[in-house]
């Protein structure tokens, strides 16, 4: 019988250096080999040498943003230095977004267009921002339960109460709206 798959998360410890040596996929800090990507574990040892430890992705299996990438997230929950999200579609990977004024920015359930700015570690895959004028939040709900509207690059719209929220908007370019 195979032995169990083990899928890593970027920043995940693996095992120190007298357990195995590092390889692709992976770096040293302070005597331990971690993860370097999302993936599964591999391990292989020639000679009764120590085993060479890697990280493999499956790229025909599952499509992995990399840093400089744009993603699409939703929401799911903040405080006052950093917000929670899923990427979509469903790829169970946590991000974490940095921003200076989070509640004037974004709302649980806001649908946001993001940057990857780093892989992340154990907490989190993913360390996004939204700080080009491109990128923010594209859809989000009132508490009536209606998609608001732009009005600035800084505030939403409810159009049936009229509500204003604040928001850090994205400014869509006209090449990614569908028509």
């Amino acid at each position: 019988m195979a032995p169990p798959v083990r899928y890593c998360v970027p920043g995940e410890r693996l095992c120190n250096l007298e357990e195995g040596s590092p390889g692709s996929g992976t770096y040293t800090r302070h005597g331990y080999i971690f993860s370097s990507l999302a993936g599964c574990l591999t391990k292989s040892s020639e000679n009764g040498a120590l085993p060479v430890i890697s990280v493999m992705r499956e790229t025909e299996s599952q499509l992995l943003p990399d840093v400089g990438a744009i993603v699409t997230c939703k929401v799911s929950s903040i405080n006052s230095q950093v917000f929670l999200s899923d990427l979509e579609p469903s790829l169970n990977n946590p991000v974490l977004f940095l921003q200076v004024e989070i509640y004037k920015s974004f709302r649980p359930g806001d649908i946001v267009l993001a940057k990857v700015i780093s892989l992340g570690d154990a907490q989190s895959n993913y360390l996004l921002t939204t700080a080009e004028n491109e990128l923010g939040v594209v859809v989000a709900h009132s508490e009536s339960g209606v998609q608001m509207v732009p009005i600035s690059w800084c505030e939403m719209q409810c159009p049936k109460t009229h509500t204003k929220e604040f928001r850090k908007v994205a400014r869509v370019q006209p090449e990614f709206l569908q028509t």
